[in-house]
């Protein structure tokens, strides 16, 4: 079993440096420490890959490909997170930006490989753009994944510790509703009121999730108006939407598309689309057998949220998901990794990939 107090060690070593999405700078130090970090524990050089938005992590056991670790040191937090929120191990958690989602994810991985007698046809991918949409680095991830034929992706576990065996497809559209301005008070009725067409847009979009068919729809932002005493003449909406099959995404894209404005005078243009497939749970269906061989007892679930495991399991390659660590809080503050349960993680992912090599 891992050395949990190198575990921790090495976990610290890739918190300390940050790796906030789109700083590219910051991006660089971040790959730069990681492939130090993985040819000092595997003894075999990994190497850059350049991209627009940030260095991109590649590391191959050499043999014939069979099997893609799949990550991301790219993390949601900006530059500067580090000094208000350390490194610090309490309580038998470990926190930090960035702890959970996902450098002890990535820290397990290369100790898993580590662990390895022989790791020809392994290779391990850590993209640096997974948390914007991966658009620099989905033509590579999935290049890599169809040569390798198998995918094992390093999100933090759903709760317990279970993988995840299915995801949705998810994207983000954008609603801008354009009117005309006037002054609020003096002459209002001259206006064409953004904000009044933007609710009603609001209530429909709404409408269109289907509980049944596991498809939500939710507005989530809005920005309108100049000043408080102007009729606002451009008001924009960001809308969230999760969807489990292709269909629903052929027609919550339609529908989006299709908006038209109450007022005859008011104007709507739509961006965005459903730009991360589902992860039908079938895409496990062969690997989730393996981690249960592996650690018997562990739990596969179905999740709302998408990874860069969506886009894989959309090329047909068999895809498992939620390797990563134990813990909580993805995203916010009270971010968390439970210590004691990496060694097992390690054992898990390394049982895996004996079955698969």
């Amino acid at each position: 079993m891992a050395d949990l107090e190198i575990l921790v060690s090495d976990l610290r070593r890739l918190v300390e440096v940050e790796s906030p999405s789109l700083d590219v700078e910051a991006l660089t130090r971040s790959a730069v420490n990681l492939v130090s970090l993985i040819s000092e524990r595997t003894g075999t050089a990994a190497t850059l890959v350049a991209g627009p938005a940030g260095p991109h992590v590649h590391w191959s056991g050499g043999g014939t490909p069979r099997v893609l670790i799949l990550g991301h040191h790219d993390t949601v937090f900006p530059l500067g997170t580090l000094a208000e929120r350390p490194f610090a191990v309490a309580d038998g958690m470990a926190t930090g930006p960035g702890v959970f989602d996902m450098k002890a994810g990535i820290v397990q991985a290369v100790h898993a490989v580590a662990a390895l007698d022989d790791a020809s046809g392994v290779e391990m991918l850590f993209t640096a753009d997974e948390e914007v949409g991966s658009g620099s680095s989905r033509a590579l991830l999935e290049e890599r994944a169809q040569a390798c034929g198998n995918v094992l992706v390093l999100e933090p576990s759903a709760d317990g510790g279970a993988v995840k065996t299915g995801r949705k497809g998810t994207g983000t559209f954008e609603v801008v509703v354009r009117g005309r301005a006037s002054h609020a008070g003096l002459e209002p009725e001259k206006g064409v009121n953004s904000l009044i067409e933007a609710s009603r847009q609001v209530l429909q979009i709404a409408e269109f999730a289907d509980v049944s068919a596991g498809t939500t729809v939710t507005p989530t932002m809005a920005r309108s108006g100049t000043a408080d005493n102007v009729v606002p003449a451009e008001t924009r909406i960001k809308v969230d939407v999760r969807v489990t099959n292709a269909g629903e995404k052929t027609r919550i894209e339609s529908l989006m598309s299709s908006l038209t404005p109450v007022d005859g005078e008011a104007s709507i243009e739509v961006a965005g689309s459903i730009g991360r497939p589902p992860m039908p749970e079938s895409a496990s269906a062969t690997l989730f057998p393996l981690a249960q061989e592996a650690m018997p007892g562990i739990a596969g679930v179905a999740v709302g949220g998408g990874s860069d495991g969506n886009f894989t399991a959309a090329l047909g390659v068999p895809t498992l998901d939620g390797l990563g660590a134990v813990g909580a809080g993805a995203h916010a503050d009270h971010e968390h990794v439970v210590v004691d349960t990496m060694p097992g993680r390690v054992d898990l992912l390394a049982g895996i990939l004996r079955k698969l090599l």
